[in-house]
């Protein structure tokens, strides 16, 4: 297994795509003659979703090179080889992917329930070509399925619901920030403004160019960061929780090995491999200083608190105080929130885990 992800690291590394590749350099026009495979989507106003759509289908065999024709007049759209977002259709078989019309709600399936937009449906029907092809590994490889999976839930998934006006939480309450940093934020400010003098079809054309670019180096870079650096941490964090009663016979703290992106995979190998009770503590180096660090776990990927948090009376103590209150040597800190601590040595890190189980 370890072998495997050797080989992916270095398929990966040698695909990566710079910011100006030939991927990010795409032909547009509104007129329909073109020798190439066409692919057609609306004019005026874009969205991240086709933006996104467009530079995806581009990556497959079937349209390498294809031209983009920005159209929404009905007839063109017909002769075309690909449509996405615009057209009242969903058809694989013809590669029609609108999500507009009454009765659409087509999911990508695999637990996910988001309802698609352009984007998940070409990610839906060609999604495991382009990563196979990106890391060099047959489709039918378990980790192309598994970076599917992930690339989905951590960059698609998200520009299908904000098309498609689903909240991320179900909740009446105001938000207590905005943020307009998402994706699909920046690629509505990449539209022409009302007061660009210049508002030719040409221009927007250029515009929407601007905006495949961004949406696709993005996804580009979700593929890399996860065929280089998430797959292989998932198989560390599987053998540091497979030998977690090594470190202690609770089961509950889990000595990371090495340093990696473990909390991306701690709740789904927590179910995989059905580990009871769950982990309520990290151990692990810190490179920068060679001291080491407890954290405590969070109740899931999205929140902030803590499993168990770390005693409340040694929160925000630092040095020889937090040594004397504790009764462990070596101990440098805890966060006042109490989710992170650390000490000189291993042995007292493990000695803060195990206290604090039995606080």
């Amino acid at each position: 297994m370890a072998a495997s992800f050797l080989r992916l690291q270095t398929f990966v590394t040698r695909t990566c795509l710079p910011i100006n590749s030939t991927f990010s350099r795409l032909p547009f026009s509104t007129s329909s003659t073109s020798p190439l495979k066409r692919v057609g989507t609306h004019n005026g106003t874009f969205h991240c979703d086709e933006a996104l759509g467009c530079y995806m289908i581009k990556l497959t065999s079937k349209f390498h090179a294809a031209q983009i024709i920005r159209t929404r007049n009905l007839q063109v759209l017909d002769t075309l080889d690909a449509v996405l977002d615009v057209g009242g259709v969903y058809d694989p078989s013809s590669d029609r992917f609108d999500h507009h019309q009454k009765g659409f709600s087509e999911i990508l399936g695999d637990g996910f329930g988001t309802k698609l937009s352009s984007a998940g449906l070409v990610y839906k029907h060609y999604g495991v070509e382009i990563i196979a092809k990106t890391v060099q590994l047959d489709e039918g490889h378990p980790d192309v399925h598994r970076l599917f999976l992930a690339v989905y839930r951590n960059f698609v998934e998200a520009v299908d619901a904000i098309d498609n006006g689903i909240n991320q939480y179900e909740t009446d309450q105001l938000p207590r920030y905005v943020n307009n940093t998402t994706l699909s934020s920046r690629i509505s400010r990449l539209n022409l403004n009302w007061y660009d003098e210049d508002q030719s079809p040409e221009k927007e054309d250029e515009a929407f160019q601007h905006a495949m670019t961004l949406a696709g180096n993005e996804f580009m870079d979700c593929i890399h960061f996860h065929a280089k650096s998430w797959l292989p941490a998932r198989l560390v964090v599987m053998e540091c929780l497979a030998a977690r009663k090594n470190i202690d016979s609770s089961g509950e703290i889990m000595l990371l090995t090495r340093s990696c992106p473990w909390k991306l995979h701690i709740f789904d190998l927590e179910v995989e491999m059905k580990v009871d009770p769950v982990l309520k503590y990290v151990i692990y180096q810190d490179d920068r200083n060679n001291r080491w660090r407890v954290q405590a776990v969070a109740v899931s990927p999205d929140k902030f608190e803590s499993r168990k948090p770390l005693p409340f009376h040694w929160r925000g103590l630092t040095d020889d105080h937090l040594s004397d209150v504790a009764g462990i040597s070596g101990c440098i800190f805890v966060h006042t929130s109490g989710f992170i601590g650390a000490n000189k040595t291993y042995e007292g890190a493990l000695a803060m885990a195990r206290a604090s189980l039995l606080a």
